[in-house]
């Protein structure tokens, strides 16, 4: 039986590392793709090496720099990261601060890229539409079309083997994704999700706030940061 392979794209986060666990749980050999886009910190890089590691999988890291994300909060070391309620976190119609323009789209072609040299049948990344900031580069319909891109501008696309772009968190609350994590025995302990960086969560940023939120519904503490 021929092997099944996955790119995961994978920063060392919460959502990643459980998108890892389930692809690995589903059978596939994994290959972990993350990213130094001149992000505020380096600490999640730090937590995708490890993570990969103790998995026993493959990480490509690749680095990349955009002069044009200087607005971006989460690159712009000038800019201060957005500090609002829990309840305002993608709830409005304007995309914070923190979003990366077209982040996502570079990121899942890299992904393809690697996937239809290797002969992957699928790349697998992390996003959810639930609990999260409001990016448009998180919703299903924009992955169902990058699938779609993916067929036409690949060699096994072409060949009519088809790469799957596959989101099993998509429609997750982050409590039901703190589950699974539990349950695939993903190692939570060594994730990183708090944007600022530094030897401690800052939480108050966004995604420190989904965090904690999502363990706290899921009724577990964090193992990573012992709240």
């Amino acid at each position: 039986m021929k092997k099944k392979i996955a790119v995961v794209l994978f920063s060392g986060g919460l959502d990643s590392t459980t998108a890892l666990y389930w692809a690995m749980g589903k059978g596939f050999e994994c290959r972990a793709v993350s990213f130094n886009y001149g992000q505020r910190h380096a600490r999640e890089n730090k937590s995708a090496r490890v993570i990969a590691r103790a998995a026993g999988v493959k990480l490509y890291e690749i680095s990349l720099r955009f002069p044009w994300f200087s607005s971006c909060s989460l690159v712009n070391m000038k800019l201060p990261l957005p500090d609002v309620s829990l309840s305002r976190i993608g709830a409005g119609k304007n995309i914070p601060s923190t979003y990366v323009p077209g982040r996502n789209l570079v990121f899942a072609a890299a992904g393809v890229s690697l996937a239809d040299a290797i002969g992957a049948q699928a790349v697998v990344l992390g996003p959810n539409v639930v609990d999260y900031s409001g990016y448009p580069d998180c919703r299903p319909v924009f992955y169902k079309a990058l699938e779609r891109a993916a067929a036409l501008g690949t060699r096994g696309g072409a060949g009519g083997k088809k790469i799957k772009l596959l989101t099993p968190l998509i429609k997750l609350a982050k409590a039901q994704i703190v589950r699974l994590a539990l349950k695939l025995g993903a190692p939570l302990e060594l994730t990183w999700s708090c944007y600022g960086g530094g030897r401690s969560p800052c939480g108050r940023c966004d995604s420190c706030k989904l965090r904690a939120k999502g363990f706290a519904e899921a009724g577990v503490s964090d193992p990573a940061f012992g709240i």
